[in-house]
């Protein structure tokens, strides 16, 4: 796998996995040389081909929690019988449990590794919520997390403005109150 910024370094033999998009392939304007390219968007498909001799370069994506957490989550809606019967309505029972699992360990001050499992629990269901809500072409785990990003720029601006100190609970409350007001 290969960052397509990377492409100009690309001489010699090419080959491509079944599923790389004809749109790549023609991207990639490839030089003259002696190197042998193998290039996929498939790890399984890497981890097979790959031994000792070859070098694996990747996408930063792919070693990205937050982008791996959104890929499993869509296999495990597109893959899993109980994951496709699921719908927002019956996830309720989950995300409430989940919800006052995190407040319960917080409550008792658990240890930092508990806190971290209930939180990824509850995340599961904000995934799985908005894995939901993709299949049926309303938004998808990054427009949730736009959606946070954009509440923030109206709501603490001084985090977007390039200033770097530190901005007083006072002024922080009057621009929450007025940022949310303006919504």
């Amino acid at each position: 796998m290969i960052p397509l910024h990377l492409a100009g370094q690309i001489r010699g033999r090419v080959e491509f996995s079944p599923e790389v998009p004809v749109s790549v392939r023609w991207a990639l304007d490839v030089a003259d040389g002696d190197g042998h390219w193998i290039i996929t968007t498939d790890p399984k498909f890497a981890d097979r081909v790959l031994d000792d001799d070859h070098v694996l370069v990747k996408v930063p994506s792919l070693d990205d929690p937050v982008a791996e957490a959104v890929r499993t989550m869509h296999e495990a809606r597109r893959r899993g019988e109980w994951e496709q019967e699921m719908t927002h309505e019956s996830l309720l029972p989950y995300l409430e449990e989940e919800a006052e699992e995190v407040a319960e360990a917080i409550r008792t001050n658990a240890p930092d590794s508990e806190l971290q499992k209930e939180l990824s629990d509850l995340l599961l269901q904000v995934l799985f919520h908005a894995e939901i809500a993709d299949e049926r072409g309303a938004f998808g785990f990054g427009d949730v997390a736009g959606a946070f990003v954009a509440k923030m720029r109206v709501r603490a601006p001084y985090l977007f403005d390039g200033s770097d100190g530190l901005v007083d609970k006072a002024t922080q409350d009057r621009l929450w109150a007025e940022g949310k007001a303006s919504e």
